[in-house]
């Protein structure tokens, strides 16, 4: 128990799910019951008024039902509360409650029972003001030093202040420069508004300048005021805090002295009446609420400032003179006298939670019990000591920094995706237009061995794949229990992908003794979509315009055997050639030599290639892992088809680049429609307005304008998504080919992927060229690095979208070669230093002009020309 507590002497609990703000909270003796006793005011966002008269409870006892003497519910959400004297012909206090389009005035008055469910109260509406205007908050007063009676004064959401006389509306004025609404205050002494401006500023408004200034009919620019009848509306003082207010608060505790109390974000000012700074207070945390009080000591006024660290701060001016802990986040603080207790401390939270406490410290009942004086066996700790080193070196031998995986997960996903397509497509607004487009089922299981809260799933396909539905949302899963939902995959939008696999992620809160709420955890697997989604069997082709050989050691398998769902048993002698028609591409035919040990893959564009290669190197395989051959191996002894795959590049880049004018032009035009819109506007608000000189005529072409370059920006974005599905495919090809070509390891083919394909979706923020190039530049200065002043060069901190992609076409073109010459991936600088070291003498650096000019790198067997221009070239010794 913390010694600092603020004690509870009275609280409850407001409502269900209620809203509570700065201006809810109010403190008064509302009633007139004479007695001194003050009342607490409540009012909710929801609309519900409540007056409670709280009575000291014993500690565990619950609050008595005669504390709430009212509660009503009114049809509008209650912004603000005070009691005052606003009915005209008597000086009794009266409840004012602000409504957001309502000012409405109550009396409340009690009947006493002669039973024993003891006084009834009630409230009756005096008269109320519907408003013109949204309202944000109110403040009351003697205006124009009235007596007697208090008048209202209510701030708009756009700035105006609409000043009644009970129950009359006397005038509104707009705050000149207003952009949002601030904290509104009054100064009897000054007889002025105190409120703080969107400019940081404290400004104060003499209530005779807004009484005499230009009516507020309409909101009216500076030059219109100075031509029409009546004063401007001026500011009195100002004052530049620098930081926005939370609340405003004016106090006179006598009749000399007058302070004006401004919480700021980070400051705590206290102002004289002509604005200039009595004190202030820099603040380490940040505030919620506060509300000064007078002091014990003569010239000095004690503030509460409460924070959002749950602490409630007593100062006496600057000087901290007690701090004390709250159980919740205050929003509005009040201080009351009620009858066995003065000064208590009303504070009212956000979500309701409303507590009448005093400051007060608890007696510490705690006595050390005494030390047993016995005599230390360094011998018996020197023992103790080393058996726990021994615990502890074991424990840390054993376990990894990382926690084990669970042999048995406590929430398992797994997705079946079904052999064959479904009968009935399930595809939804595809734009694929060449007949019906074909969707698989996924069935997906969601087993728990536990109590898993709140279970959602979600399953994630790469565009231009999508699923029926991707979010599931479940009820809580008992203990061994489970869940099945049934989807569909469909190829949506006009291209081929370039991966066919899915994930599937289940998330859940598992509860413990601690957290009853639940630890969050997620669980998800993987699945492969078939080939057939995409593509369909179509007759094979001999002309085609790119080709690839793969190589393998063993003799060439029937495509009957690896390709049952693309070939019909019955073709026999055939079944060596085999076409793959894609729905949103190209056709890609798969040969079988009959006297090697080759199979050739050819289509009319590069990125048509990738799948049908994977596919075929992942079933062969299989089929050589079900005989329980271990030795098969595939490569690529070819080129490196990087002259096509620089179009591609190309292609993409150049469509980022119509997106970035595509977007300078909309800027343009529509600074050009603003601008004309402005003439207009002006011309139609002049009394005497001039001919139109064609703005209209303008006007119209402007949009047009505007509207078909949008057209031509989303068509645009389309395309590039398009160019950049089929560039991530080209990429997975050449990746999958250096690796077969240089029979690189799995760690050195995820490094190649990290460098290739480092972005799933393309930005024109951050796009593919600018990173890929970054990439391969790291790869060529460490672990590809000819010597060690390459090794030395700094990369460019900053990523920027290159003018050209020439400089990524050299860096790549030069990547392959050093590849050639006998470098290795690798991403620990150690053994990039090795093989720097190790490379031959012959690999020296190729000038940047030659990589222009010439396709084929002397030195080395490897060749970098397209398939029309290859010739096989020797090395040189």
């Amino acid at each position: 128990m913390s010694l600092f507590k603020a004690r509870d002497w009275w609280s409850t609990i407001l409502g269900e799910k209620e809203e509570f703000d700065q201006g809810c909270l109010c403190v008064a003796d509302v009633d007139n019951s004479g007695s001194g006793q003050d009342k607490v005011i409540v009012g909710s966002y929801k609309g519900y008024l409540r007056i409670f008269n709280p009575h000291p409870v014993k500690p565990g006892d619950e609050v008595q039902p005669e504390d709430l003497l009212l509660e009503v519910q009114l049809r509008e959400p209650i912004l603000q509360v005070e009691v005052g004297k606003f009915v005209s012909g008597t000086e009794g206090l009266h409840l004012a409650v602000l409504h957001c389009r309502k000012l409405c005035v109550y009396a409340v008055s009690g009947t006493q029972g002669n039973v024993e469910h003891g006084n009834q109260y009630q409230i009756k509406l005096m008269y109320e003001h519907n408003l013109q205007r949204t309202a944000c908050n109110m403040t009351y007063g003697p205006f124009g030093g009235v007596k007697g009676r208090d008048l209202i004064c209510i701030q708009s959401m756009d700035g105006m202040l609409m000043l009644f006389e009970q129950e009359s509306y006397a005038f509104g004025r707009f705050l000149p420069g207003f952009l949002l609404p601030g904290p509104l205050a009054y100064s009897s002494r000054t007889d002025s508004f105190i409120t703080v401006s969107s400019c940081q500023q404290v400004e104060s408004y003499k209530y005779q300048v807004l009484a005499f200034a230009t009516d507020a009919d309409e909101r009216q620019d500076t030059e219109q005021q100075k031509l029409s009848s009546g004063k401007r509306l001026t500011v009195d003082w100002v004052l530049n805090i620098g930081e926005q207010a939370l609340d405003i608060c004016v106090v006179s505790f006598n009749q000399g002295v007058s302070s004006v109390f401004v919480l700021g974000e980070r400051n705590f000012f206290c102002l004289k009446d002509n604005g200039q700074i009595r004190f202030m207070k820099k603040l380490d945390y940040s505030p919620s609420c506060f509300i000064p009080y007078c002091s014990v000591r003569e010239g000095t006024i004690n503030t509460l400032i409460a924070n959002h660290s749950k602490m409630l701060n007593v100062y006496q001016d600057i000087t901290l003179k007690w701090a004390t802990q709250l159980p919740c986040i205050p929003v509005s603080v009040k201080v009351a006298n009620f009858q066995d207790l003065k000064g208590v401390i009303v504070t009212l939270s956000d979500d309701g939670h409303l507590q009448c406490s005093y400051l007060g410290t608890d007696p510490s009942l705690f006595q050390a019990p005494k030390v047993d004086s016995r005599e230390i066996n360094y011998e018996e700790m020197n023992a103790e000591m080393k058996e726990l080193q021994k615990i502890i070196r074991e424990a840390t031998k054993t376990q990894d920094i990382l926690p084990e995986s669970e042999k048995q997960r406590d929430v398992t996903v797994t997705a079946e995706v079904s052999p064959d397509l479904d009968e009935e497509s399930q595809a939804i607004d595809s734009e694929i237009k060449a007949g019906a487009v074909p969707s698989v089922t996924v069935k997906v299981t969601i087993q728990s061995r536990v109590t898993a809260q709140k279970p959602s799933l979600a399953v994630c396909v790469q565009a231009p794949l999508a699923v029926t539905c991707d979010q599931f949302v479940f009820e809580d899963l008992e203990p061994d229990s489970s869940e099945t939902v049934v989807l569909s995959v469909f190829l949506k939008e006009n291209c081929s992908p370039s991966e066919l696999e899915g994930t599937c992620m289940v998330s859940y809160n598992i509860p413990t003794e601690l957290n009853p709420e639940g630890i969050p955890r997620v669980a998800q697997c993987n699945f492969s979509l078939p080939l057939k989604l995409i593509c369909f069997p179509a007759q094979p082709s001999k002309a085609a315009n790119h080709k690839l050989t793969i190589d393998t050691n063993k003799p060439p398998i029937s495509f009957v055997t690896i390709f049952p769902d693309f070939v019909d048993p019955s073709e026999g002698d055939q079944a060596n050639a085999l076409g793959f028609q894609f729905l949103a591409g190209s056709k890609t035919t798969l040969l079988a030599s009959k006297t090697s040990q080759r199979y050739r893959i050819q289509s009319d564009q590069l990125e048509d290639l990738w799948l049908v290669t994977k596919e075929l190197i992942h079933r062969l395989e299989e089929h050589f892992k079900k005989q329980n051959c271990k030795d098969f191996a595939c490569t690529f002894s070819g080129s490196i088809p990087l002259q096509e795959y620089f179009e591609l590049i190309d292609r993409h880049f150049e469509l980022r680049l119509n997106a970035e004018k595509y977007q300078e032009l909309l800027s343009e035009r529509a600074v050009q429609f603003r601008a004309i819109e402005r003439r207009l506007l002006t011309r139609f608000k002049d009394k005497t307005p001039a001919p139109l000189q064609h703005l209209d005529t303008l006007l119209e072409g402007t949009f047009r304008e505007v509207i078909a370059l949008a057209d031509a920006a989303e068509e645009n974005q389309a395309n590039m998504f398009q160019a950049f599905a089929k560039l991530k495919s080209a990429t997975h090809l050449v990746i999958m080919l250096i690796s077969l070509w240089q029979k690189l390891s799995t760690d050195q083919v995820a490094i190649l992927e990290a460098t290739f394909l480092p972005l799933a979706e393309d930005t024109q923020e951050l796009g593919w060229e600018e990173i890929v190039d970054a990439a391969v530049s790291y790869l060529l200065r460490t672990c590809l690095s000819k010597s060690s002043k390459e090794q030395a060069l700094t990369l460019s901190s900053q990523l920027s979208m290159p003018k050209d992609t020439s400089r990524l076409k050299k860096n790549i073109t030069l990547f392959c070669d050093r590849l050639a010459k006998g470098g290795r991936l690798s991403l620990s600088a150690d053994l990039a230093t090795q093989q720097a070291a190790a490379m031959p003498g012959g690999c020296a650096t190729i000038p940047e002009s030659d990589l222009e000019e010439r396709t084929i790198i002397p030195g080395s067997t490897a060749m970098f020309a397209s398939h029309g221009q290859t010739t096989k070239q020797k090395s040189k010794p």
